[in-house]
């Protein structure tokens, strides 16, 4: 008897079972009740992602100083245009502080769903702290960004996408070598070549003196021209191959070939203006100086009127082309819940249809395709002579600083012994002693 009542508890059970499974399929396509952002079983993404289909989608895109950067607003536009169910709503947080910021934001939240990335040392951190997921499967041809996507790849895997990459060239004042009567810098020059031309057009004497080449007080500006060979870094921990670039650089700020660096940095001179006021001939500075110097010219503010640009100098038996460079990156959050909408967004803002609208702000993009480059050179007040628009084209740009988890260590370190030997502090190799003592601690 007991047997047959267990018996007839279990099929009542069953059946019972059965009954709520099939009201639970009654209800499947009612959501009326469901939470915010449920999905369907038939729509719904992979785990921790939604789809980038007709389902509506708002992203929160991290970025910085919104009302001073002309290219976000035109990106959205044209993002939000194909895809009419997707919301884009920026999060400024402010550009002083902004990699300490974004990390505050990401920890443990999954509100942000797309990150601006400003420099190689906020990069390295984010990546160290995983906040940022791996691109490297995603099929990114990464060809077609200069050798900078190789550069940011650690073990294997890349977690941000350039779209923003400015590289240092040489602008030119046109007037003061007509007036010297020497040749026009060209595309393909040696820094020996260099420095020979700085020294022909250089003349004169205190308030009317022409400089033929200028240094600014970063670091980078003489520097780096030691990294160009592409066997060296700033992050090495041995700097004695940048013994002839210092000895190079101090040569011409003895002959008053360049400005002191002392009295630069005491003055708080700011590049521009001395280009500005046809103080110099040449300058090697950021492609990012190409649209404030037309801005001035149209101004009245630059005198330099009739300028134009060449390729950076480059040591001997390296391609013509080769140079420094900056990046600015995109990239997902990795706790953002919607990873696949994420995605689609940057890589839209990083490919190639994103860097033709940055370029046609006068921004200049991480991939350069000669679509992109007709468009840069097509701004109105960009010099008209072809080696102009040649000089925007790359072969290699090397990062001024490479990937690194001690970046930010490493530059303080470099920064000092660089002071120390531009104003005699220190004398070179002394300088460099320094650097390679407390740098490789830091590896250590």
């Amino acid at each position: 008897m007991k047997k047959m009542w267990k018996k007839a508890l279990a099929l009542m059970l069953a059946l019972l079972m059965v009954a709520g499974l099939a009201a639970c399929g009654s209800d499947a396509g009612d959501n009326s009740q469901a939470p915010e952002n449920s999905q369907s079983a038939e729509s719904k993404a992979p785990e921790g992602s939604e789809p980038v289909g007709d389902e509506e989608v708002t992203l929160k895109w991290a970025v910085w100083d919104i009302n001073l950067t002309t290219y976000y607003q035109p990106l959205i536009d044209a993002y939000v245009a194909d895809h009419p169910n997707v919301k884009i709503e920026m999060v400024d947080l402010g550009s002083s502080d902004y990699q300490n910021a974004l990390i505050t934001q990401l920890t443990g939240n999954a509100d942000l769903d797309v990150v601006c990335v400003k420099d190689i040392p906020g990069y390295a951190n984010l990546v160290k702290g995983g906040y940022l997921s791996d691109l490297s499967g995603e099929g990114i041809d990464a060809t077609l960004y200069g050798g900078t996507i190789e550069q940011i790849t650690v073990d294997g895997k890349f977690y941000a996408l350039p779209f923003r990459s400015d590289h240092w060239v040489v602008y030119y004042n046109k007037d003061l070598f007509d007036a010297a009567g020497v040749e026009y810098p060209t595309n393909d020059m040696t820094i020996a070549q260099y420095d020979e031309l700085a020294r022909k057009v250089t003349s004169g004497t205190g308030a009317d003196k022409v400089y033929g080449s200028h240094f600014h007080t970063w670091r980078s500006a003489p520097s780096l021209f030691a990294v160009l060979d592409g066997e060296h870094t700033v992050v090495d921990g041995n700097y004695d191959f940048m013994k002839s670039t210092y000895e190079w650089v101090l040569a011409e700020q003895n002959d008053g070939i360049c400005q002191d660096y002392g009295t630069l940095k005491a003055t708080s001179t700011h590049y521009s203006g001395v280009f500005f006021n046809n103080q110099v001939a040449m300058m090697n500075m950021g492609s990012w100086f190409i649209p404030t110097q037309i801005e001035k010219v149209k101004s009245g503010e630059s005198l330099a009127t009739n300028w134009g640009i060449v390729k950076y100098p480059h040591p001997d038996g390296v391609a013509a082309g080769t140079t420094l460079g900056t990046i600015t990156s995109v990239a997902v959050n990795a706790a953002s819940e919607k990873q696949a909408a994420a995605l689609d967004f940057v890589k839209f803002v990083g490919g190639e249809a994103g860097a033709e609208i940055i370029a046609k702000t006068g921004t200049f993009p991480a991939i350069k395709s000669d679509a992109v480059l007709d468009e840069l050179a097509k701004m109105d007040g960009f010099p008209a002579d072809e080696n102009s628009k040649e000089a925007l084209s790359t072969t290699q740009v090397y990062l001024e600083m490479p990937m690194h988890d001690k970046a930010a260590d490493i530059e303080g370190v470099l920064n000092e012994a660089h002071d120390g030997i531009m104003t005699g502090a220190m004398t070179i190799d002394e300088g460099i002693q320094k650097m390679n003592n407390e740098v490789s601690a830091l590896l250590s």
